[in-house]
């Protein structure tokens, strides 16, 4: 009896140990960034890719890597709407951006366009909440800070509404990364698809879909414009987690599997499991050339530090890091072969894998491969490539920092 209760309380001293430790490790990293961004503010500065439009099946598929073209073109088609406006996000900014989205979605709603709008409630908590007090001429849903199944434990209930959708009248689309504000509109790097065509059907699906299921009582029922058709070319992946239903980690899966010749991933927040990363190995042993693109430093420390657990054996694997400088890459995209690719809002890590509301555009077509080659090489120009041997020599304390926090990367 007394072996059993020293092991117990040796065992509840080493927990408490590692927490408290992980704890120390959390709030130094994040007063250390803090500090930084006061007494070293960061310039963004990177190259620009303009918008492209490409057909792809019988879609229209415009790219866009820089948020003021596509904030501008994303008004314009909220003001010559003459039906319908679906506009989901994940983040709206109360800032000059984020007014100028709100003026508009009010003026579209007043000249007879029906309006529908969808926020998260946790990734908003910041935004005040008067801002999205609209008319009631506007339709709003608010993604619950706490959903009440949580409380139950009920882990279809966990993620969040990490989307980004616009639908105007079932005629053009947008999604991709970007998020609404200003800083988004000059200062993140990030990638955003306008659809125009029959591949419209499956934004305007997926956003009636989670209206319905999320709306509140006296919400008018939503049903999707335009007909479903067959658009091989083209397909819209969701992640439902409400459902169970998780697509989008089975498409990278399937697609890396598939690669002979290179595999270009963007990623802000690259945290893959060990499926994942056994895949990404496989590929390269087999000849692939597999380069991964991260940011530098992302607005999230933590994020960054249990990213970087993952650098050694991703580099022992064969996988090529390149580091984005001088501003915040934050698109979710892939290419391979010249033949597939994917833009969206799922980052590879368990949060939009495992867990939150997502939806990636998978794209089965040469030009728009060879342009996010393009788009790739240019971003590429502004990164340094990390080797094994560099990230060996980083010092004892980061090592030591990767395996107290290392544990944690579940939780992300």
């Amino acid at each position: 009896m007394l072996r059993r209760s020293t092991v117990i309380t040796v065992v509840k001293r080493v927990v408490a140990a590692l927490l408290a430790a992980q704890a120390a490790a959390v709030l130094g990293l994040v007063g250390i960034d803090l500090w930084r961004k006061r007494v070293r503010p960061r310039r963004a500065h990177f190259p620009r890719t303009a918008p492209k439009e490409l057909p792809v099946g019988e879609t229209l598929v415009t790219t866009y890597t820089y948020g003021e073209d596509l904030f501008s073109d994303m008004l314009e088609a909220i003001r010559g709407a003459r039906t319908r406006i679906l506009f989901e996000s994940y983040i709206v900014k109360g800032d000059q951006v984020g007014r100028r989205f709100k003026r508009e979605l009010i003026a579209a709603a007043e000249r007879g366009v029906e309006v529908h709008v969808v926020y998260d409630g946790f990734a908003n908590l910041v935004v005040p909440r008067s801002f999205f007090r609209f008319p009631p001429s506007v339709h709003v849903l608010r993604f619950p800070v706490v959903h009440p199944g949580v409380l139950l434990l009920d882990v279809r209930k966990l993620g969040r509404d990490h989307r980004k959708i616009l639908s105007v009248d079932g005629e053009a689309g947008f999604v991709g990364g970007y998020n609404v504000g200003a800083a988004y509109a000059t200062e993140w790097r990030d990638t955003h698809l306008r659809m125009v065509g029959p591949a419209v059907w499956e934004l305007e699906n997926a956003f009636c879909e989670f209206w319905n299921r999320h709306r509140r009582a006296g919400q008018p029922r939503l049903s999707a414009f335009g007909q479903a058709q067959w658009t091989p070319a083209v397909r819209s992946q969701r992640n439902q987690p409400d459902l169970l239903v998780y697509p989008i980690r089975g498409m990278y899966l399937d697609a890396i599997d598939r690669a002979r010749e290179h595999v270009y991933i963007t990623q802000a927040y690259f945290l893959p499991d060990r499926e994942i990363l056994d895949a990404l190995a496989a590929a390269a042993r087999r000849g692939v050339d597999v380069r991964v693109l991260i940011p530098d430093e992302s607005n999230h420390v933590i994020a960054d530090w249990l990213s970087r657990g993952l650098y050694a054996t991703l580099l022992r694997g064969g996988v090529t890091l390149w580091r984005f400088q001088d501003a915040m890459v934050h698109a979710k995209t892939a290419t391979i072969d010249g033949r597939w690719s994917t833009v969206g809002t799922a980052n590879v890590d368990r949060l939009s894998l495992t867990g939150n509301h997502e939806i990636n555009v998978e794209i089965f077509d040469d030009g728009m491969a060879r342009h996010l080659e393009e788009i790739f090489a240019n971003d590429i120009a502004n990164a340094v490539p990390l080797s094994e041997a560099e990230w060996n020599r980083r010092p004892l304390l980061a090592k030591l920092t990767e395996r107290i926090i290392g544990p944690l990367r579940p939780l992300f």
